[in-house]
């Protein structure tokens, strides 16, 4: 499992003081900045190798400012060329969304999903977990 902690912004907030909904795929694709450096380490868009083809985001708590939250990341499944990653946002001891991506694999010149290499399905894998 990853884990990423920030501290919300005040901009993220919603009229109530809660964490908007809109800023939770956002803080969800930071968190998974270590698996992007599995597949392209130094981040280089110019050769990026993954594209998302779903995310969901469910909310069963409140998230708030002024609060740090910690955001934990791992995988559900990994398949041959995609792969589901789940997230978690908790604040104080408690989960306050939790949601998931699949993402692919992708061959951007040839437009294909494309076989996840051998090390880096080995490295994946260490963080795959059981629902």
């Amino acid at each position: 499992m990853w884990t990423h902690h920030l501290s919300p912004r005040f901009v993220e907030t919603d009229a109530l003081g809660h964490i908007n909904n809109t800023v939770l795929p956002v803080w969800f694709e930071d968190a998974r900045t270590p698996l992007f450096r599995l597949f392209t380490p130094d981040l280089d868009i110019n050769n990026w190798h993954l594209i998302i083809a779903k995310i969901e985001v469910e909310f069963v708590g409140e998230l708030f400012y002024g609060k740090d939250v910690e955001i934990r990341t791992y995988l559900t499944k990994l398949g041959n060329s995609s792969m589901v990653i789940a997230h978690e946002a908790w604040q104080e001891g408690r989960m306050g969304a939790r949601g998931s991506a699949v993402m692919v694999h992708f061959d951007h010149d040839a437009k294909q999903s494309v076989t996840i290499p051998e090390p880096i399905r080995a490295q994946l894998s260490e963080h795959l977990q059981a629902l």
